[in-house]
């Protein structure tokens, strides 16, 4: 019997797991996929617990809860990947033989990457929220917080779901008017980018929403260090912003196992081809989500479009077809923004956000580049929808893999 191993458990490897339990002929392979973790966490719900909008609850579930019944699921650390041999070895000495192995690992932050970003302030004026453990110390500090410099900031890119930085602005900044002290903050949001988004019809609107909100932008801020001491954060160029809360996000990197393997690049991400989503290295090695370099979106979104254009490319390569050049680099995302609004944007390799209607041309009903509480209601409901239907491999009615051009107006 042939071996199809999944490595990580996460939003991208469970999709497949969940894709190809149905596909596979159950008599010709095994399907095995391997974590450490017992946990699955919905990490868009992370931007949400530090204001108190969702419990610990909501995010966190039983991995178990979501693997196939047929699928082997392995609770145990990886050491390595030897993509000569087709063999995974793990923490605990065994040794587990592929014939297609799909990498879904993920990224982490690294904030030992950045100077002073873990002093003696980390955890107390200085936090994350792209962890669990973050967006949880986080939520205690916001709790009983009196007010001052807010900075958000983010270390370089690549970062999972590029605009939630810019999310956590807008909430931070409603979260204080409810509180009625608004007065008693400043807000700062700091990138490395030259504006707040990297495109630039979308950067336009991102913008003028913060000059709306009275959040001040510090745009290509290449930091060298947090100089806790002082509670500032300095630039390569000498350029200084000062804190009392500093909120930011880390060096995004893939997973450790990558340099071990030999397999990453620079940040631990693999090289893979954009289109069809196969290892430039290995022929029998398939990447997806966040552990990829292709220059697409590190968001959920993302994942969902490749996993059903991955399934496919996984049948063709079993047959020995050639396979399907088709993911365009689809992302969409709704952006919150605050007091019940939401924005939504769709764009892809070759398209930038751009305003219109979603997902129907002429109808929508949803706006793009708009603020609307429609688009707020489907950030909520996206949540029910991630743990139902995406990870379990559902499509979702009216959303293709490719992203359509119709009803957007570039």
């Amino acid at each position: 019997m042939k071996q199809l191993l999944i490595l990580g458990a996460g939003t991208a490897g469970t999709m497949m797991a969940n894709h190809l339990h149905q596909k596979l002929d159950k008599k010709e392979w095994k399907i095995s996929i391997v974590d450490e973790r017992k946990e699955h966490h919905y990490q868009p719900g992370y931007l949400f617990l530090p204001f108190d909008i969702y419990t610990p609850e909501q995010i966190v579930k039983q991995i178990k809860d979501f693997i196939p019944s047929d699928v082997d699921l392995i609770t145990e650390q990886i050491s390595k990947i030897d993509g000569k041999t087709s063999v995974v070895k793990l923490a605990n000495g065994k040794d587990l033989a592929y014939d297609l192995l799909i990498i879904a690992t993920g990224s982490k932050i690294a904030p030992e990457e950045t100077e002073g970003m873990l002093g003696n302030e980390w955890q107390k004026s200085v936090f994350d929220f792209y962890t669990f453990e973050g967006a949880l110390a986080l939520r205690n500090k916001l709790r009983n917080w009196e007010g001052g410099n807010l900075v958000i900031h983010i270390t370089e890119m690549p970062i999972k779901c590029p605009v939630a930085p810019l999310e956590f602005a807008f909430l931070a900044d409603a979260f204080f008017k409810d509180k009625q002290m608004r007065d008693k903050v400043n807000i700062t949001y700091v990138t490395p980018l030259s504006g707040a988004f990297t495109k630039p019809k979308s950067t336009a609107a991102l913008e003028h929403l913060l000059a709306e909100k009275n959040i001040s932008i510090e745009s290509d801020f290449a930091i060298a260090e947090i100089d806790n001491e002082a509670k500032k954060i300095v630039d390569y160029g000498g350029k200084e912003v000062s804190f009392d809360l500093l909120v930011t996000v880390p060096t995004n990197k893939g997973d450790a196992l990558m340099e071990r393997s030999g397999l990453g690049d620079d940040l631990n991400f693999v090289p893979t081809n954009k289109e069809t989503l196969q290892s430039k290295d290995f022929a029998n090695i398939f990447v997806i989500g966040d552990a990829t370099n292709v220059p697409a979106s590190k968001a959920g979104s993302v994942a969902h479009f490749e996993a059903e254009i991955l399934t496919e490319n996984i049948l063709h390569f079993i047959k020995g077809e050639a396979l399907s050049a088709s993911f365009d680099g689809h992302a969409n995302c709704f952006i919150e923004t605050g007091e019940g609004k939401a924005l939504l944007i769709d764009f892809n390799y070759t398209h930038e956000p751009v305003d219109g209607v979603f997902p129907f041309a002429g109808v929508g009903p949803m706006q793009l580049l708009k603020e609307s509480r429609m688009n707020h209601w489907g950030k909520l409901a996206f949540r029910w929808i991630y743990w139902n239907m995406l990870l379990k491999g559902i499509s979702i009615p009216f959303v293709t893999a490719n992203m359509k051009t119709a009803g957007k107006n570039f």
